[in-house]
């Protein structure tokens, strides 16, 4: 039972990456109608800017959750202001081709100057040890990470689906000429919107780095997980990404304890059943 209820754990822990990274994702399709495919090289500027900020300017893990993605969502919101938004009203294709294109030059960058092996990043003194919970064992950190990425997780749907911020942000996607109307900064909106979406993958960066090690590909290895995620929960869908975020951990650790061998397939395959029975995902409205 122990080796159970750890991979049970395992999983809430990628569930909260996939949570925070799918989310992002929702957010700026939902908002922008991009498909985000830079999601994950951005995902690991958060991780190196945590890196960068203790090891350059001795800066800790806490100072980092906030100004890591702050960092990352002002780089993203350059990136929207000087191409992304350029190609509002064409085909999806093309924002999927043109943050494909710059995910790779990210990476190649990271690649070129720091290699593919790992670097490491201390966890915070404050959440070092576990607790003896009697059925197993819970290192502090890993329960930090699932509290804390559920808690931001929430607070960011409750912004964009009970604030007047957030009733702005979708009505400017539905009829920006109205909202001008309204005197409100259309263009404005919209890059600060993809900083947020851009700064939560930063964020999952950070919580990720005492885990999983500062690596130039580390994003590259759950991009597509993610993508299958946001699929299956619905395109655009914000809590949709954040139930089937965790709930997707959770079935991927439990594969692990019962059949590993699938463990690596299972996230596609259920994406695979959803699109057959509701192509719009679980919590998607068709078009």
């Amino acid at each position: 039972m122990q080796a159970l209820y750890a991979q049970l754990l395992v999983g809430l822990i990628n569930g909260s990456f996939y949570a925070l990274l799918s989310l992002g994702l929702a957010v700026i399709f939902g908002m922008l109608n991009i498909i985000n495919f830079a999601h994950g090289a951005l995902y690991m500027m958060g991780a190196f800017c945590a890196y960068f900020l203790l090891n350059l300017l001795n800066i800790g893990y806490w100072p980092a959750l906030i100004l890591a993605p702050i960092a990352v969502g002002i780089f993203g919101m350059i990136l929207e202001r000087t191409m992304l938004q350029w190609l509002s009203g064409l085909d999806h294709l093309y924002g999927l081709l043109l943050t494909f294109g710059m995910a790779l030059i990210i990476q190649g960058v990271f690649q070129n100057y720091f290699g593919s092996s790992g670097l490491p990043y201390s966890i915070p003194d404050a959440l070092k040890g576990g607790m003896n919970l009697g059925f197993m064992y819970l290192p502090i950190y890993r329960g930090w990470v699932v509290i804390f990425s559920l808690v931001v997780c929430l607070a960011t749907w409750y912004l964009i689906e009970r604030t007047r911020l957030g009733a702005n942000l979708r009505a400017a996607t539905e009829n920006p000429t109205l909202v001008r109307a309204f005197g409100i900064n259309v263009p404005r909106m919209i890059t600060l919107t993809y900083g947020l979406g851009v700064g939560l993958a930063a964020l999952a960066g950070v919580l990720s780095a005492p885990i999983n090690q500062v690596r130039p590909l580390m994003g590259a290895d759950l991009i597509i997980v993610v993508f299958a995620v946001v699929v299956i929960g619905g395109m655009g869908s914000i809590m949709g990404s954040i139930v089937t975020g965790f709930a997707l951990g959770v079935i991927e650790g439990l594969t692990k304890y019962f059949y590993p061998e699938a463990s690596n397939t299972v996230v596609f395959v259920l994406m695979v059943l959803v699109l057959l029975v509701k192509p719009s995902g679980l919590t998607g409205r068709a078009n």
